[in-house]
């Protein structure tokens, strides 16, 4: 597994409400892209089937953002991520 993704699945895939609203996200075909704000990291949706991981932190005062490394990643593959180990954390899934 992408390193990216494990450090993804661990800082957000934590509660139920947070598994909720991202598989909302990237399962939602009204949604043709954009970006899901987490915790520490976001998703951003390129299209209906590609995503880019990565984490965000902001400069306090400043309008720049750092991005320090990301993985893109396809929806399929996203989801069998996310659900595995959601199934691990006992999270109901989907």
């Amino acid at each position: 597994m992408d390193n990216v993704i494990k450090r993804f699945l661990q800082s957000e895939i934590m509660y139920q409400d947070l598994y909720d609203e991202i598989i909302n996200f990237i399962s939602n075909v009204h949604i043709r892209n954009g970006e899901f704000e987490g915790n520490e990291f976001i998703i951003k949706k390129m299209d209906q089937e590609n995503f880019i991981i990565f984490p965000e932190y902001t400069f306090r005062g400043e309008s720049q953002r750092d991005i320090p490394y990301s993985t893109s990643i396809y929806r399929k593959n996203l989801l069998k991520e996310i659900n595995d180990y959601a199934q691990k954390q006992e999270i109901k899934m989907n």
